[in-house]
């Protein structure tokens, strides 16, 4: 069954021209592998692993804030071996996969079609997104991209009012995808219309608190809302 909330009775899906992506269990099913990526880096780094649910919180968050929330009081030498644990964990030795969700390219190439603008506002370091853009090959779909070394952490606006400067498009014309309330709360900021999706982290119950225009979720779903 289809459990999707409705699109809102003044969304006006024919005023969109930019959609922006979250990527860490927006596009790519990577929580898994961020969560026990995270858990393997606090316990070599002699740290208190968290739990399951309090990693899948600060997912989607730059790594400082993360750390502050999940370790606080770090040194900062026993924040810079957590860093390093916690890459060499995510890039070299957790082997969760982290497959794209199902239908991804297939709904940016449609929205491309439909001359809508693509964007990527995510937690992930320029590096990272990088590195994912190489191995999927989805680069070529967006026009722009704003990285957690490169503006503000979420759940502040400064991702979305780079992108929104450099492709001139305001607010209201863009919607935001996510699966977290961080996602949710920098789009609701600047009053920039938002959808939440509920194959990552958080599901309906804390997206809607975000007044989202609709709740999806599948990422082909979207095509049904835009």
């Amino acid at each position: 069954m289809n459990n999707a909330i409705k699109p809102s009775t003044d969304f006006n899906s024919s005023a969109v021209s930019l959609v922006v992506f979250d990527w860490d269990g927006t596009v790519m099913d990577s929580v898994g592998r961020i969560v026990s990526s995270m858990q393997s880096a606090a316990r070599l780094a002699e740290l208190t692993v968290p739990s399951d649910f309090a990693v899948k919180q600060i997912i989607g968050l730059s790594l400082d804030p993360a750390f502050d929330i999940l370790f606080a009081g770090l040194t900062e030498p026993k924040r810079d071996l957590l860093l390093h644990h916690y890459r060499e964990q995510y890039l070299v030795h957790d082997t969760t996969p982290t497959p794209l969700f199902a239908g991804v390219e297939q709904v940016l190439q449609q929205l491309k079609d439909n001359n809508i603008k693509l964007a990527v506002a995510t937690g992930k370091a320029r590096k990272g997104l990088q590195r994912m853009f190489d191995q999927t090959g989805l680069a070529a779909y967006f026009d722009y991209s704003r990285c957690a070394d490169e503006a503000q952490s979420k759940p502040h606006p400064d991702m979305l009012e780079q992108i929104l400067r450099q492709l001139i498009i305001p607010a209201e014309q863009a919607i935001m995808v996510g699966d977290t309330s961080h996602d949710m709360k920098m789009a609701q900021t600047i009053a920039m219309p938002r959808i939440g999706i509920t194959h990552g982290v958080h599901g309906r119950d804390v997206l809607s608190q975000f007044a989202p225009k609709a709740i999806i979720d599948s990422i082909p779903e979207l095509l049904t809302v835009l």
